[in-house]
């Protein structure tokens, strides 16, 4: 248990690129395909989104995508359900700010088990960090259909988090493939890209589409 979760917990330190499998873009039925595309553009964590779902459709939805992740060059992450996490027997989940303590879903899951959580300011960065996640969410920096009812923070709270906080944080929100080198330039070192990414077009657009973002954050990396 405790190499499972030390293995998850340092593929997230090397992850740059995190998407989305979310069923606001994307039908049931070409989720394993996008994900397959996906990984072998380079995305080192792929979450599961599917709200207003009924758990047990989601479970079902996530035992039909997991095995593209048996090679463990993505992370498999579960949104909000921490029931279907464990289930599933996922990586880890991703919670919001009104999940819940992070003690709380910890109990519910299993101990190798990783717990992201959505932020919106420095202090929610704060508290997020010093409560134990092991990732953040940070965002949504730009305005985003996926989060309607969220005022965009900008690009400055990019620097303001990274100067506070020293866990993994990935920026999140109307972040495309245009706007990717202005959310560099803030600071940002890793992202996650939901829309962009699952309207690219054919499966092998989607590839060179989370290439071409991937080829950009390892660049960034390397001359920071």
């Amino acid at each position: 248990m405790a190499d499972r979760l030390l293995a998850r917990r340092l593929h997230l330190l090397q992850a740059r690129l995190y998407g989305i499998l979310d069923l606001a873009y994307a039908p049931p039925a070409n989720l394993v395909g996008l994900g397959q595309a996906m990984i072998a553009g380079g995305v080192d964590v792929i979450q599961l989104r599917a709200k207003g779902l009924p758990p047990e459709e989601l479970l079902a939805l996530a035992a039909k995508v997991k095995p593209i992740f048996a090679r463990n060059e993505a992370l498999f992450i579960v949104n909000d359900h921490a029931d279907v996490a464990r289930e599933a027997d996922a990586d880890g989940l991703h919670i919001g700010q009104d999940d819940g303590t992070l003690a709380d879903i910890r109990a519910r899951l299993h101990t190798d088990q990783i717990v992201g959580r959505s932020t919106h300011s420095v202090e929610q960065a704060v508290a997020a960090e010093a409560e134990g996640a092991d990732y953040l969410g940070v965002g949504p920096i730009f305005a985003t259909p996926t989060k309607p009812d969220y005022t965009p923070v900008g690009l400055e709270l990019i620097g303001q988090v990274r100067r506070q906080v020293a866990r993994e944080q990935f920026c999140i929100g109307g972040i495309k493939r245009e706007n990717l080198r202005q959310v560099l330039a803030a600071g940002a070192t890793r992202v996650v890209v939901v829309s962009g990414i699952l309207q690219a077009g054919s499966l092998d657009e989607v590839t060179a589409y989370c290439r071409e973002l991937k080829n950009m954050l390892e660049t960034k990396a390397f001359l920071a």
